[in-house]
């Protein structure tokens, strides 16, 4: 099947990654965060968007990378999920690029876990590697990796 895709790019840690442009609310600057005590190094505050709390993960730490260096603020992408929305924390966004779906791959087998469980394939373009992630798998760590309406409360 001949389709094309649109991705919403950005960098991290060098690495070229997108997610589903329709899952994307929105880009944002940095935001000053509010720490939430005991959460998972992976969530690094709560931000207030336009009066809605929304939870911020840094993607460098959900993919076991280096932390981002002190004097550079991240880039919030704020996306859609099931459990409402939540921010990425990327170094650096990209464009949105339209992929043919004939170009798909599986993800490669030099990616180590986690980030072999939270990549859904890969695009290789003719500069470079687009690694496609898995939004609802990247944000189930909010919620120690269960959705909200499955924990036992």
């Amino acid at each position: 099947m001949d389709r094309d895709l649109e991705y919403c790019t950005f960098y991290v840690n060098g690495h070229y990654f997108g997610l589903d442009v329709l899952k994307v609310q929105e880009i944002t600057r940095y935001q000053e965060m509010t720490r939430v005590p005991l959460a998972s190094p992976v969530v690094r505050g709560l931000i207030n968007l336009r009066g809605q709390i929304v939870t911020a993960l840094d993607l460098r730490r959900r993919l076991e990378m280096d932390d981002r260096p002190a004097d550079e603020q991240p880039i919030n992408v704020v996306v859609h999920t099931d459990d409402g929305a939540v921010s990425l924390l990327v170094d650096e966004i990209g464009d949105v690029l339209k992929v043919s779906h004939d170009i798909f791959e599986s993800p490669p087998e030099t990616l180590q876990p986690p980030a072999r469980d939270l990549i859904q394939g890969a695009y290789k373009l003719p500069d470079r590697l687009l690694l496609i992630l898995d939004t609802e798998r990247l944000v189930s760590v909010t919620s120690g990796g269960q959705s909200p309406a499955n924990r036992d409360d």
